[in-house]
Protein backbone atom coordinates (compact mmCIF):
# COMPACT_ATOMS: atom_id res chain seq x y z
CA UNK A 1 0.00 0.00 0.00
CA UNK A 2 1.13 3.69 -0.97
CA UNK A 3 2.56 5.44 2.43
CA UNK A 4 0.16 8.08 1.13
CA UNK A 5 -2.75 6.02 1.65
CA UNK A 6 -1.47 4.54 4.76
CA UNK A 7 -0.92 7.69 6.81
CA UNK A 8 -2.17 11.25 5.62
CA UNK A 9 -1.46 13.14 8.98
CA UNK A 10 2.51 12.10 7.91
CA UNK A 11 1.46 13.40 3.98
CA UNK A 12 0.27 16.74 5.86
CA UNK A 13 3.62 17.47 7.34
CA UNK A 14 5.35 16.85 4.55
CA UNK A 15 2.80 19.60 2.80
CA UNK A 16 3.28 22.11 5.02
CA UNK A 17 6.92 21.90 4.81
CA UNK A 18 6.93 22.20 1.04
CA UNK A 19 4.48 25.23 1.04
CA UNK A 20 7.50 27.28 2.60
CA UNK A 21 9.75 26.43 -0.53
CA UNK A 22 6.70 27.22 -3.43
CA UNK A 23 5.45 30.19 -1.50
CA UNK A 24 8.55 32.22 0.04
CA UNK A 25 11.25 30.50 -2.34
CA UNK A 26 10.34 31.30 -5.12
CA UNK A 27 9.57 27.87 -6.65
CA UNK A 28 6.36 26.96 -8.31
CA UNK A 29 7.23 23.05 -7.49
CA UNK A 30 8.49 21.10 -4.49
CA UNK A 31 7.88 17.39 -3.97
CA UNK A 32 9.27 15.28 -1.37
CA UNK A 33 10.00 11.38 -2.17
CA UNK A 34 10.47 8.44 0.41
CA UNK A 35 12.04 5.17 0.08
CA UNK A 36 9.02 2.73 0.62
CA UNK A 37 9.42 -0.95 1.94
CA UNK A 38 9.60 -2.24 -1.51
CA UNK A 39 12.98 -0.39 -2.28
CA UNK A 40 11.45 2.01 -4.75
CA UNK A 41 11.77 6.20 -4.06
CA UNK A 42 7.90 7.11 -4.03
CA UNK A 43 6.56 10.89 -4.05
CA UNK A 44 4.68 11.46 -1.37
CA UNK A 45 3.91 15.25 -0.86
CA UNK A 46 3.49 18.05 -4.01
CA UNK A 47 3.59 21.67 -3.23
CA UNK A 48 2.37 24.18 -6.34
CA UNK A 49 1.26 23.84 -9.71
CA UNK A 50 -2.00 21.42 -9.66
CA UNK A 51 -0.56 19.73 -13.04
CA UNK A 52 2.79 19.00 -11.42
CA UNK A 53 0.93 17.29 -8.11
CA UNK A 54 -1.26 15.10 -10.23
CA UNK A 55 1.90 13.91 -12.01
CA UNK A 56 3.75 13.25 -9.65
CA UNK A 57 2.38 12.01 -6.83
CA UNK A 58 2.30 8.28 -5.93
CA UNK A 59 5.43 8.44 -9.04
CA UNK A 60 7.92 5.81 -8.33
CA UNK A 61 11.41 5.92 -9.25
CA UNK A 62 14.32 2.86 -8.56
CA UNK A 63 16.32 4.30 -5.26
CA UNK A 64 19.25 3.02 -7.51
CA UNK A 65 18.88 4.73 -10.56
CA UNK A 66 18.21 8.20 -8.48
CA UNK A 67 21.65 7.20 -6.34
CA UNK A 68 23.44 6.69 -9.77
CA UNK A 69 22.31 10.25 -11.30
CA UNK A 70 23.66 11.68 -7.61
CA UNK A 71 26.76 10.73 -8.56
CA UNK A 72 26.74 12.87 -11.59
CA UNK A 73 25.10 16.16 -9.62
CA UNK A 74 27.00 19.06 -9.07
CA UNK A 75 27.40 19.83 -5.39
CA UNK A 76 25.52 22.79 -3.97
CA UNK A 77 25.95 22.41 -0.31
CA UNK A 78 23.36 20.05 0.96
CA UNK A 79 21.69 20.23 -2.65
CA UNK A 80 22.39 18.10 -5.69
CA UNK A 81 22.32 20.15 -9.03
CA UNK A 82 21.91 17.75 -12.32
CA UNK A 83 22.19 19.57 -15.64
CA UNK A 84 19.95 18.49 -17.93
CA UNK A 85 23.07 17.68 -19.88
CA UNK A 86 24.07 15.02 -17.81
CA UNK A 87 20.75 12.91 -17.99
CA UNK A 88 21.33 9.62 -19.27
CA UNK A 89 17.83 8.33 -18.62
CA UNK A 90 14.22 10.15 -19.46
CA UNK A 91 14.07 13.35 -16.83
CA UNK A 92 10.20 12.49 -16.90
CA UNK A 93 11.33 8.84 -14.55
CA UNK A 94 13.15 11.40 -11.97
CA UNK A 95 10.69 14.30 -12.17
CA UNK A 96 8.03 16.28 -13.72
CA UNK A 97 8.79 18.19 -16.99
CA UNK A 98 7.33 21.70 -17.29
CA UNK A 99 5.52 21.84 -20.51
CA UNK A 100 5.50 25.68 -20.66
CA UNK A 101 9.05 26.21 -19.67
CA UNK A 102 11.36 26.64 -22.90
CA UNK A 103 14.39 25.52 -23.11
CA UNK A 104 17.15 28.24 -23.73
CA UNK A 105 21.45 27.68 -24.17
CA UNK A 106 21.56 30.65 -21.32
CA UNK A 107 23.60 28.68 -18.56
CA UNK A 108 21.62 31.32 -16.06
CA UNK A 109 18.23 30.19 -17.03
CA UNK A 110 16.73 26.89 -16.02
CA UNK A 111 16.22 23.91 -18.46
CA UNK A 112 13.13 22.20 -18.18
CA UNK A 113 15.19 19.34 -17.90
CA UNK A 114 17.25 20.35 -15.21
CA UNK A 115 16.85 19.11 -11.74
CA UNK A 116 17.42 20.15 -8.42
CA UNK A 117 17.55 18.18 -5.36
CA UNK A 118 18.49 17.47 -1.92
CA UNK A 119 18.98 14.22 -0.91
CA UNK A 120 18.03 13.25 3.16
CA UNK A 121 20.44 10.76 4.71
CA UNK A 122 19.65 8.91 8.08
CA UNK A 123 22.28 8.32 10.87
CA UNK A 124 23.36 5.44 9.10
CA UNK A 125 23.87 6.95 5.45
CA UNK A 126 21.38 5.67 4.39
CA UNK A 127 18.84 7.71 1.87
CA UNK A 128 15.99 8.49 2.99
CA UNK A 129 14.28 10.70 1.34
CA UNK A 130 14.11 13.41 -1.66
CA UNK A 131 13.44 17.12 -1.35
CA UNK A 132 12.84 18.12 -5.29
CA UNK A 133 12.14 21.78 -6.44
CA UNK A 134 11.24 22.73 -9.80
CA UNK A 135 10.44 25.85 -12.46
CA UNK A 136 12.12 28.80 -10.49
CA UNK A 137 9.36 32.03 -10.99
CA UNK A 138 11.89 34.03 -12.21
CA UNK A 139 13.27 31.47 -15.19
CA UNK A 140 16.92 31.11 -13.47
CA UNK A 141 18.93 28.72 -11.72
CA UNK A 142 19.09 29.94 -8.07
CA UNK A 143 22.24 31.74 -7.06
CA UNK A 144 23.77 34.50 -4.77
CA UNK A 145 21.05 34.84 -1.53
CA UNK A 146 18.16 32.72 -3.86
CA UNK A 147 20.22 29.78 -2.88
CA UNK A 148 21.87 30.37 0.35
CA UNK A 149 18.13 30.84 1.50
CA UNK A 150 17.40 27.56 -0.16
CA UNK A 151 20.48 25.70 1.08
CA UNK A 152 19.46 27.44 4.62
CA UNK A 153 16.27 25.91 3.87
CA UNK A 154 17.01 22.48 3.45
CA UNK A 155 19.55 22.43 6.31
CA UNK A 156 16.81 23.21 8.50
CA UNK A 157 14.24 20.95 7.21
CA UNK A 158 16.42 18.01 7.37
CA UNK A 159 15.87 17.23 10.76
CA UNK A 160 12.09 17.77 10.62
CA UNK A 161 11.62 15.28 7.31
CA UNK A 162 13.36 12.89 9.25
CA UNK A 163 12.08 12.96 12.43
CA UNK A 164 8.49 13.00 10.50
CA UNK A 165 9.39 9.35 8.68
CA UNK A 166 10.77 7.95 12.27
CA UNK A 167 7.70 8.68 13.94
CA UNK A 168 5.76 6.95 10.99
CA UNK A 169 7.88 4.30 11.39
CA UNK A 170 7.17 3.78 14.79
CA UNK A 171 3.42 3.84 14.86
CA UNK A 172 3.71 0.80 12.00
CA UNK A 173 5.81 -1.39 14.45
CA UNK A 174 4.53 -1.04 17.81
CA UNK A 175 1.76 -3.69 19.25
CA UNK A 176 -0.18 -0.66 20.76
CA UNK A 177 -0.20 1.20 17.53
CA UNK A 178 -3.60 3.31 18.52
CA UNK A 179 -2.55 4.49 21.60
CA UNK A 180 0.82 5.45 20.60
CA UNK A 181 -0.10 7.37 17.89
CA UNK A 182 -2.61 9.35 19.79
CA UNK A 183 0.38 10.18 22.16
CA UNK A 184 3.01 11.24 19.77
CA UNK A 185 0.25 12.77 17.51
CA UNK A 186 -1.30 15.38 20.18
CA UNK A 187 2.00 14.97 22.22
CA UNK A 188 3.98 16.65 19.04
CA UNK A 189 1.16 19.64 17.98
CA UNK A 190 1.27 21.13 21.70
CA UNK A 191 4.16 23.85 21.98
CA UNK A 192 3.75 24.11 26.11
CA UNK A 193 4.82 21.43 28.67
CA UNK A 194 1.47 21.70 30.73
CA UNK A 195 -0.86 20.77 27.33
CA UNK A 196 2.10 18.09 26.34
CA UNK A 197 1.28 16.17 30.11
CA UNK A 198 -1.98 16.74 29.93
CA UNK A 199 -3.12 15.58 26.50
CA UNK A 200 -1.01 11.95 26.71
CA UNK A 201 -2.26 11.48 30.33
CA UNK A 202 -5.49 9.79 29.16
CA UNK A 203 -3.81 7.81 26.47
CA UNK A 204 -0.65 6.42 28.07
CA UNK A 205 -2.43 5.34 30.88
CA UNK A 206 -4.83 3.40 28.88
CA UNK A 207 -2.36 2.48 26.40
CA UNK A 208 -0.72 0.34 29.82
CA UNK A 209 -3.49 -0.34 31.78
CA UNK A 210 -2.19 1.91 34.25
CA UNK A 211 -3.86 2.99 37.38
CA UNK A 212 -2.06 6.54 36.93
CA UNK A 213 0.59 8.45 35.74
CA UNK A 214 2.90 11.55 36.48
CA UNK A 215 6.08 13.24 34.64
CA UNK A 216 8.91 14.57 36.08
CA UNK A 217 10.27 17.09 33.88
CA UNK A 218 14.26 18.66 34.43
CA UNK A 219 15.04 22.22 33.83
CA UNK A 220 17.69 23.18 31.33
CA UNK A 221 20.50 22.38 34.06
CA UNK A 222 18.93 19.59 34.77
CA UNK A 223 17.40 19.95 37.87
CA UNK A 224 13.91 18.90 38.76
CA UNK A 225 10.71 21.61 38.19
CA UNK A 226 7.97 21.26 40.28
CA UNK A 227 6.28 19.89 37.35
CA UNK A 228 4.57 16.38 38.27
CA UNK A 229 1.10 15.80 37.04
CA UNK A 230 -1.00 12.55 37.55
CA UNK A 231 -3.54 11.41 35.80
CA UNK A 232 -6.27 10.27 38.08
CA UNK A 233 -6.23 13.91 39.90
CA UNK A 234 -4.93 12.71 42.55
CA UNK A 235 -2.05 15.38 44.53
CA UNK A 236 1.69 13.88 43.93
CA UNK A 237 3.95 15.29 46.10
CA UNK A 238 7.58 14.20 45.71
CA UNK A 239 9.94 14.91 48.07
CA UNK A 240 13.57 16.71 47.28
CA UNK A 241 15.16 13.06 47.94
CA UNK A 242 12.94 11.61 45.85
CA UNK A 243 13.16 14.08 43.02
CA UNK A 244 17.06 13.77 43.14
CA UNK A 245 16.87 9.97 43.01
CA UNK A 246 14.88 10.24 40.33
CA UNK A 247 17.10 12.70 38.30
CA UNK A 248 20.00 10.38 38.95
CA UNK A 249 17.99 7.29 37.34
CA UNK A 250 16.44 8.55 34.44
CA UNK A 251 19.90 9.74 33.60
CA UNK A 252 21.12 6.27 33.70
CA UNK A 253 18.56 4.84 32.18
CA UNK A 254 18.50 6.98 28.93
CA UNK A 255 22.31 6.30 28.75
CA UNK A 256 21.03 2.50 29.33
CA UNK A 257 17.84 2.79 26.93
CA UNK A 258 16.31 1.05 28.97
CA UNK A 259 13.59 1.23 31.07
CA UNK A 260 12.58 0.59 35.24
CA UNK A 261 9.93 -1.89 37.40
CA UNK A 262 9.78 -0.77 40.89
CA UNK A 263 7.59 -3.47 43.04
CA UNK A 264 9.22 -5.10 46.38
CA UNK A 265 8.46 -8.35 44.76
CA UNK A 266 10.35 -8.05 42.43
CA UNK A 267 14.16 -8.19 41.60
CA UNK A 268 16.28 -5.09 41.65
CA UNK A 269 16.41 -2.40 38.76
CA UNK A 270 19.79 -2.31 38.99
CA UNK A 271 20.91 1.66 39.19
CA UNK A 272 19.73 2.29 42.95
CA UNK A 273 20.97 1.74 45.74
CA UNK A 274 19.08 -0.47 48.58
CA UNK A 275 17.85 2.80 50.53
CA UNK A 276 16.87 4.38 47.60
CA UNK A 277 15.00 1.63 46.93
CA UNK A 278 13.56 1.31 50.13
CA UNK A 279 12.94 5.10 49.77
CA UNK A 280 10.44 4.86 47.03
CA UNK A 281 8.89 1.65 47.80
CA UNK A 282 7.75 3.88 50.94
CA UNK A 283 6.69 6.14 48.88
CA UNK A 284 4.46 3.49 46.90
CA UNK A 285 2.84 2.33 50.26
CA UNK A 286 1.05 5.75 50.69
CA UNK A 287 -0.22 6.61 47.80
CA UNK A 288 -1.19 3.37 47.39
CA UNK A 289 0.72 1.53 44.45
CA UNK A 290 2.00 -1.63 43.62
CA UNK A 291 3.72 -1.49 41.11
CA UNK A 292 5.91 1.41 38.93
CA UNK A 293 7.20 1.59 35.78
CA UNK A 294 10.19 3.90 35.29
CA UNK A 295 10.14 5.75 32.02
CA UNK A 296 13.54 7.53 30.99
CA UNK A 297 12.47 11.02 28.66
CA UNK A 298 15.12 12.32 26.57
CA UNK A 299 15.90 13.63 22.75
CA UNK A 300 19.19 12.56 21.70
CA UNK A 301 21.91 12.27 24.64
CA UNK A 302 20.38 14.78 26.54
CA UNK A 303 17.96 13.38 29.35
CA UNK A 304 15.09 15.36 29.51
CA UNK A 305 12.77 13.72 32.51
CA UNK A 306 11.20 10.68 33.38
CA UNK A 307 7.25 9.42 33.37
CA UNK A 308 5.93 7.11 35.97
CA UNK A 309 3.39 4.82 35.01
CA UNK A 310 1.71 3.00 38.25
CA UNK A 311 -0.36 -0.17 38.89
CA UNK A 312 -2.48 -0.96 41.95
CA UNK A 313 -3.77 -5.29 43.02
CA UNK A 314 -1.78 -7.85 42.06
CA UNK A 315 -0.53 -7.31 38.88
CA UNK A 316 2.53 -6.02 39.31
CA UNK A 317 4.52 -6.78 36.22
CA UNK A 318 4.93 -5.42 32.71
CA UNK A 319 5.16 -7.18 29.97
CA UNK A 320 8.27 -6.57 27.87
CA UNK A 321 6.27 -5.49 24.80
CA UNK A 322 4.91 -2.72 27.10
CA UNK A 323 8.77 -1.65 28.09
CA UNK A 324 9.66 -1.49 24.17
CA UNK A 325 6.59 0.49 23.85
CA UNK A 326 6.96 2.62 26.97
CA UNK A 327 10.85 3.66 25.75
CA UNK A 328 9.68 4.48 22.21
CA UNK A 329 7.25 6.73 23.60
CA UNK A 330 9.52 7.94 26.16
CA UNK A 331 11.72 9.09 22.73
CA UNK A 332 8.63 10.48 21.43
CA UNK A 333 7.77 12.65 24.41
CA UNK A 334 11.25 13.45 24.87
CA UNK A 335 11.14 15.19 21.62
CA UNK A 336 7.90 16.94 22.66
CA UNK A 337 9.24 18.05 25.73
CA UNK A 338 12.25 19.52 24.30
CA UNK A 339 10.12 21.33 21.45
CA UNK A 340 8.57 22.28 24.12
CA UNK A 341 10.92 24.07 26.16
CA UNK A 342 12.69 25.75 22.75
CA UNK A 343 9.58 27.00 22.26
CA UNK A 344 8.94 28.55 25.47
CA UNK A 345 12.41 29.55 25.62
CA UNK A 346 12.11 31.20 22.09
CA UNK A 347 8.54 33.03 23.16
CA UNK A 348 9.95 34.26 26.13
CA UNK A 349 12.75 35.73 24.11
CA UNK A 350 10.78 37.05 21.48
CA UNK A 351 8.45 38.55 24.56
CA UNK A 352 11.62 40.35 25.76
CA UNK A 353 12.76 41.54 22.65
CA UNK A 354 9.13 42.79 21.24
CA UNK A 355 9.48 44.48 24.64
CA UNK A 356 12.73 46.45 24.31
CA UNK A 357 11.93 46.76 20.76
CA UNK A 358 8.67 48.41 21.81
CA UNK A 359 10.51 50.46 24.02
CA UNK A 360 12.78 51.29 21.95
CA UNK A 361 9.85 52.98 19.65
CA UNK A 362 8.45 54.65 22.08
CA UNK A 363 11.37 56.10 23.08
CA UNK A 364 12.20 57.53 19.44
CA UNK A 365 8.57 58.15 19.03
CA UNK A 366 8.45 60.45 22.52
CA UNK A 367 11.87 61.99 21.62
CA UNK A 368 11.16 62.76 18.10
CA UNK A 369 7.32 64.49 19.35
CA UNK A 370 9.50 66.62 21.92
CA UNK A 371 11.96 67.97 19.19
CA UNK A 372 8.84 68.72 16.42
CA UNK A 373 7.89 71.43 18.64
CA UNK A 374 10.73 73.43 18.91
CA UNK A 375 11.98 72.91 15.35
CA UNK A 376 8.59 74.07 14.03
CA UNK A 377 9.06 77.39 16.56
CA UNK A 378 12.81 77.71 15.32
CA UNK A 379 11.70 77.13 11.24
CA UNK A 380 9.02 79.92 12.11
CA UNK A 381 11.47 82.49 13.62
CA UNK A 382 13.73 82.21 10.90
CA UNK A 383 11.07 83.08 8.31
CA UNK A 384 10.44 86.18 9.90
CA UNK A 385 14.19 86.62 10.44
CA UNK A 386 14.28 86.24 6.33
CA UNK A 387 11.54 88.55 5.85
CA UNK A 388 13.45 91.44 8.10
CA UNK A 389 14.30 93.63 4.99
CA UNK A 390 17.24 95.51 7.12
CA UNK A 391 18.81 92.31 7.85
CA UNK A 392 21.93 91.97 6.46
CA UNK A 393 23.47 89.86 3.96
CA UNK A 394 25.76 87.79 6.49
CA UNK A 395 22.71 87.50 8.55
CA UNK A 396 20.67 86.30 6.06
CA UNK A 397 23.07 83.53 4.80
CA UNK A 398 23.18 82.74 8.28
CA UNK A 399 19.32 82.33 8.45
CA UNK A 400 19.39 80.28 5.25
CA UNK A 401 21.54 77.95 7.07
CA UNK A 402 19.73 77.91 9.90
CA UNK A 403 16.71 76.77 8.11
CA UNK A 404 18.59 74.41 5.89
CA UNK A 405 19.91 72.33 9.23
CA UNK A 406 16.20 72.82 10.67
CA UNK A 407 15.04 71.13 7.73
CA UNK A 408 16.90 68.37 7.60
CA UNK A 409 16.24 67.83 10.99
CA UNK A 410 12.79 67.57 10.56
CA UNK A 411 13.09 65.19 7.51
CA UNK A 412 15.44 63.21 10.14
CA UNK A 413 12.41 63.55 12.92
CA UNK A 414 9.84 62.01 10.71
CA UNK A 415 11.70 59.03 9.19
CA UNK A 416 12.14 58.33 13.15
CA UNK A 417 8.33 58.36 13.98
CA UNK A 418 7.70 56.69 10.70
CA UNK A 419 10.69 53.91 11.92
CA UNK A 420 9.15 53.72 15.82
CA UNK A 421 5.72 53.03 14.21
CA UNK A 422 6.73 50.13 12.01
CA UNK A 423 8.49 48.62 14.50
CA UNK A 424 6.30 49.01 17.18
CA UNK A 425 4.43 45.72 17.88
CA UNK A 426 1.78 47.10 19.71
CA UNK A 427 0.73 49.73 16.55
CA UNK A 428 -2.51 48.94 15.00
CA UNK A 429 -2.46 47.38 11.75
CA UNK A 430 -4.99 47.47 9.62
CA UNK A 431 -4.11 46.21 5.58
CA UNK A 432 -6.26 46.27 2.59
CA UNK A 433 -6.57 45.44 -0.60
CA UNK A 434 -3.93 47.18 -2.67
CA UNK A 435 -2.82 47.58 -5.92
CA UNK A 436 0.93 47.36 -6.36
CA UNK A 437 1.21 48.07 -9.96
CA UNK A 438 -1.00 51.50 -9.88
CA UNK A 439 1.07 52.54 -6.51
CA UNK A 440 4.29 51.90 -8.60
CA UNK A 441 3.66 54.08 -11.47
CA UNK A 442 2.21 56.77 -8.94
CA UNK A 443 5.33 56.50 -7.28
CA UNK A 444 7.28 57.13 -10.71
CA UNK A 445 5.08 60.04 -11.61
CA UNK A 446 5.66 61.71 -8.05
CA UNK A 447 9.52 61.13 -8.66
CA UNK A 448 9.55 62.41 -12.44
CA UNK A 449 11.27 65.58 -11.87
CA UNK A 450 13.98 63.71 -10.60
CA UNK A 451 13.98 61.05 -13.25
CA UNK A 452 14.07 63.03 -16.05
CA UNK A 453 16.59 65.87 -14.27
CA UNK A 454 19.17 62.67 -14.70
CA UNK A 455 18.07 61.55 -18.07
CA UNK A 456 16.86 57.88 -16.62
CA UNK A 457 15.41 55.18 -18.09
CA UNK A 458 12.49 53.33 -16.18
CA UNK A 459 10.86 50.09 -17.06
CA UNK A 460 7.63 48.72 -15.58
CA UNK A 461 8.13 44.86 -16.77
CA UNK A 462 4.38 43.78 -15.40
CA UNK A 463 0.82 42.95 -17.00
CA UNK A 464 -1.91 44.88 -17.32
CA UNK A 465 -3.75 42.51 -14.67
CA UNK A 466 -3.76 44.29 -10.79
CA UNK A 467 -1.25 42.94 -8.66
CA UNK A 468 -3.33 43.03 -5.24
CA UNK A 469 -1.08 42.54 -1.89
CA UNK A 470 -3.17 43.16 1.82
CA UNK A 471 -1.03 45.42 2.85
CA UNK A 472 -1.36 48.99 4.27
CA UNK A 473 -1.65 52.02 1.36
CA UNK A 474 1.12 54.26 4.39
CA UNK A 475 3.50 51.49 3.84
CA UNK A 476 3.31 50.45 0.52
CA UNK A 477 3.63 54.06 -0.49
CA UNK A 478 6.94 54.20 1.57
CA UNK A 479 8.62 51.15 0.25
CA UNK A 480 8.30 51.93 -3.13
CA UNK A 481 9.17 55.58 -2.54
CA UNK A 482 12.46 54.55 -0.98
CA UNK A 483 13.17 52.00 -3.17
CA UNK A 484 12.65 53.81 -6.33
CA UNK A 485 13.94 56.86 -5.05
CA UNK A 486 17.03 55.51 -3.94
CA UNK A 487 17.57 53.82 -7.21
CA UNK A 488 17.41 56.88 -8.91
CA UNK A 489 20.13 58.90 -6.37
CA UNK A 490 22.46 55.94 -6.87
CA UNK A 491 22.08 55.96 -10.64
CA UNK A 492 23.93 58.03 -12.75
CA UNK A 493 23.10 60.33 -15.35
CA UNK A 494 21.79 58.16 -18.41
CA UNK A 495 21.48 54.88 -16.52
CA UNK A 496 18.64 52.63 -16.29
CA UNK A 497 15.88 51.51 -13.47
CA UNK A 498 13.89 48.52 -14.31
CA UNK A 499 10.23 47.96 -11.86
CA UNK A 500 9.36 44.16 -11.98
CA UNK A 501 6.15 42.84 -10.53
CA UNK A 502 5.16 39.01 -10.57
CA UNK A 503 2.43 37.54 -9.08
CA UNK A 504 2.50 33.79 -7.05
CA UNK A 505 -0.60 31.73 -5.83
CA UNK A 506 0.00 33.45 -2.30
CA UNK A 507 2.31 36.55 -2.50
CA UNK A 508 3.54 39.30 -5.10
CA UNK A 509 6.85 39.36 -5.79
CA UNK A 510 8.49 43.17 -6.65
CA UNK A 511 12.20 43.71 -8.07
CA UNK A 512 13.54 46.89 -8.12
CA UNK A 513 16.15 47.19 -10.42
CA UNK A 514 19.47 49.84 -11.27
CA UNK A 515 22.34 50.15 -12.91
CA UNK A 516 24.07 52.29 -10.02
CA UNK A 517 26.83 52.01 -7.79
CA UNK A 518 26.07 49.00 -6.23
CA UNK A 519 26.96 48.03 -2.76
CA UNK A 520 30.44 46.18 -1.66
CA UNK A 521 30.26 43.01 0.34
CA UNK A 522 31.45 44.72 3.64
CA UNK A 523 28.36 47.34 3.54
CA UNK A 524 26.25 44.42 2.72
CA UNK A 525 26.05 43.27 5.98
CA UNK A 526 25.18 46.51 7.54
CA UNK A 527 22.40 47.67 4.88
CA UNK A 528 19.58 47.34 6.98
CA UNK A 529 21.16 48.81 9.92
CA UNK A 530 19.42 51.84 11.32
CA UNK A 531 21.41 55.31 10.46
CA UNK A 532 24.19 53.08 8.59
CA UNK A 533 25.76 54.95 5.35
CA UNK A 534 27.86 53.54 2.69
CA UNK A 535 31.32 53.73 2.73
CA UNK A 536 31.36 54.08 -0.64
CA UNK A 537 32.48 58.02 -1.31
CA UNK A 538 29.94 58.32 -4.37
CA UNK A 539 27.47 57.17 -2.04
CA UNK A 540 28.19 59.98 0.96
CA UNK A 541 28.36 62.50 -1.10
CA UNK A 542 24.64 62.17 -1.58
CA UNK A 543 22.14 63.64 1.38
CA UNK A 544 20.27 60.87 3.35
CA UNK A 545 19.38 60.06 6.57
CA UNK A 546 20.59 56.37 6.37
CA UNK A 547 17.18 55.20 8.12
CA UNK A 548 15.04 54.90 4.19
CA UNK A 549 16.26 51.01 4.12
CA UNK A 550 15.78 50.19 7.76
CA UNK A 551 12.37 51.68 7.77
CA UNK A 552 11.62 49.43 4.46
CA UNK A 553 12.80 46.35 6.22
CA UNK A 554 10.48 47.04 9.43
CA UNK A 555 7.00 47.96 6.77
CA UNK A 556 7.68 44.29 5.38
CA UNK A 557 8.42 42.60 8.00
CA UNK A 558 5.21 44.05 9.53
CA UNK A 559 3.61 43.06 6.65
CA UNK A 560 4.65 39.22 7.23
CA UNK A 561 6.99 40.06 4.53
CA UNK A 562 10.55 39.39 3.06
CA UNK A 563 13.00 41.26 1.47
CA UNK A 564 16.17 40.41 0.25
CA UNK A 565 18.85 42.28 -2.87
CA UNK A 566 21.62 41.05 -4.84
CA UNK A 567 24.34 44.05 -5.71
CA UNK A 568 28.05 44.00 -7.03
CA UNK A 569 29.77 47.36 -6.85
CA UNK A 570 29.69 49.05 -9.49
CA UNK A 571 26.99 47.13 -11.59
CA UNK A 572 24.14 47.99 -9.90
CA UNK A 573 21.56 46.55 -7.44
CA UNK A 574 18.14 44.64 -7.23
CA UNK A 575 15.74 44.82 -4.12
CA UNK A 576 13.16 41.72 -3.90
CA UNK A 577 10.21 42.37 -2.16
CA UNK A 578 7.88 39.77 -1.16
CA UNK A 579 4.57 40.20 0.06
CA UNK A 580 1.27 38.59 0.54
CA UNK A 581 -1.56 38.36 -1.85
CA UNK A 582 -4.71 39.97 -0.92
Amino acid sequence: MPMTDRDPIFVDTLDTILTSVTDLLGFEVASISLVNASGMMETVAVAGDEQARSALMGHLVEVDQVAEELLKAEHWGPLRFISHDKLEIPPEELAWVPVNLEASDDPNRWHPYDLLVAPLYDSEEQLRALISVDSPVDGLRPAGARLSELEKFIIQTRPAVLNVIERAELAAQVRLADAARLVVREASSELSIERILEVTQTAVTRCFDAFGMWIQAFDQDGEGQNIVHASNGADIRLTDELRRIARVAARMMWDLQDVGVLADTLPSVGVLTSEQEEAIFSFMRTIGVTSMLFIPLGAGKECLGNLVLTRRGGRINWSETEKRVALDIGHDLGRALLNARSFERERRLVEELRELDSYKSNLIATLSHELKNPLTSILGHAEMLEATPELSRSARNSVSSVERGAARMQRIIEDLLTLAHAGDPHAPFAPVAVDLRASVLDTIDMLRVTINRKNLQVDVDASDEAFKVFAEPEGIDRILANLISNAAKYTAEGGKITVSLRQGPRNVRLDVSDTGLGISEIDQANLFNEFFRSTNPAAVALPGTGLGLAIVKRIVERHNGRITFESQLGKGTTFSVVLPRN
